[in-house]
């Protein structure tokens, strides 16, 4: 088996040889061409074609002080919920001509420093993340060192950092009122560790709606803390839930990738949904009105999200600003058992 070593990449300096000029004529070719003759222009232009050159775009940005790039950090970008707020990020970074620079934390902080750091050396403008802790101190020196820092999915806790939010309190309510309305007074909660913020949000909104209904939240809820917020987590979770003595009449999950793993270890257990236990997911991703029995979920404006928080990081003032979206709840099947 023969096989053959990749080309190496074209330089500046294989363009000036072959074009027999030199190398800061080919970079006036690139950066300045009203400063060379039509005729050597076109010598140097057939160079590059040539031999396949790529300007080096980076180093180019940074001798000319302008960086047109941007990083964001989500927990993780499998999740489509993640995918559509990345999309509405890269659809406005687009409009100005930036590109994006994408990664995930998996909830942990080691890997999001990691990333932050990669980032800043890579000469990025700014940067969205969702942080992985409730501490922020380390986005406040990034900002102070004069790198943008926009928080995505979470209320900024500090005046010094723009956020971009939706009020995970009164989408998780709207939920909980949905179910009692239907007569459920005992609601399993598959959530997460409340170090991240949208699981403590969310969280609180399920206790405010159960006070605010006359239900005692000790009696009421049954909060299950699951190791992973996808699908496996979903039937882990799930599984606990059917173990239970008393076992609930609902369930609700923290995000619809729960509520997919909860869906399927319901259906192996033979408990139909909505009869033997409703179901309700959080953010309304693409699938959740797909399923065999469709979910119940708490829409989230997924790439508006994204679109605002690429806004405040590319606004000419650097404007702190703090901005909140409403949720809202789409019923289906999962919980009616009417579609």
């Amino acid at each position: 088996m023969t096989t053959t070593a990749p080309r190496r990449r074209a330089s500046i300096s294989d363009v000036a040889r072959q074009a027999k000029v030199s190398v800061g004529t080919v970079s006036n070719v690139l950066n300045r061409p009203d400063r060379v003759s039509p005729a050597t222009r076109e010598r140097v232009l057939a160079a590059i074609d040539d031999l396949a050159f790529v300007p080096n775009g980076s180093a180019r940005q940074l001798r000319a002080g302008t960086i047109t790039t941007a990083g964001a950090i989500v927990l993780d970008v499998s999740n489509p919920f993640f995918t559509d707020v990345a999309r509405g990020i890269e659809d406005r970074l687009e409009e100005a001509d930036y590109t994006l620079m994408l990664a995930s934390s998996d909830e942990k902080p080691e890997r999001e420093a990691r990333y932050l750091r990669l980032f800043e050396e890579h000469g990025v403008q700014g940067v969205m993340v969702v942080p992985a802790t409730p501490d922020v101190e380390h986005l406040e020196t990034l900002r102070a060192r004069g790198l943008r820092v926009v928080l995505l999915d979470r209320p900024s806790p500090v005046d010094t950092l723009s956020s971009v939010a939706v009020d995970d309190r009164a989408g998780a309510a709207a939920a909980a009122r949905h179910l009692v309305d239907l007569g459920h007074e005992r609601i399993a909660f598959l959530n997460g560790p409340h170090t991240i913020r949208q699981c403590a949000d969310r969280s609180a909104g399920l206790h405010d709606a159960l006070v605010e209904l006359g239900l005692d939240p000790a009696e009421a809820l049954v909060e299950i803390t699951i190791a992973t917020l996808n699908a496996d987590g979903g039937q882990a979770g799930t599984e606990q839930v059917l173990a239970l003595a008393q076992r609930p009449t609902a369930t609700m999950c923290v995000n619809d990738l729960t509520a997919l793993g909860a869906l399927r270890t319901l259906r192996a257990a033979d408990v139909p949904v909505p009869s033997g236990m409703a179901v309700v997911g959080y953010d309304d991703v693409t699938f959740a009105g797909e399923l065999a029995t469709p979910l119940t979920s708490v829409r989230q404006p997924t790439h508006q999200l994204g679109h605002r928080a690429a806004d405040l990081l590319l606004d000419p003032d650097d404007v702190v600003e703090q901005v909140t979206f409403q949720p809202e709840l789409v019923v289906r099947e999962s919980t009616t058992g009417v579609g």
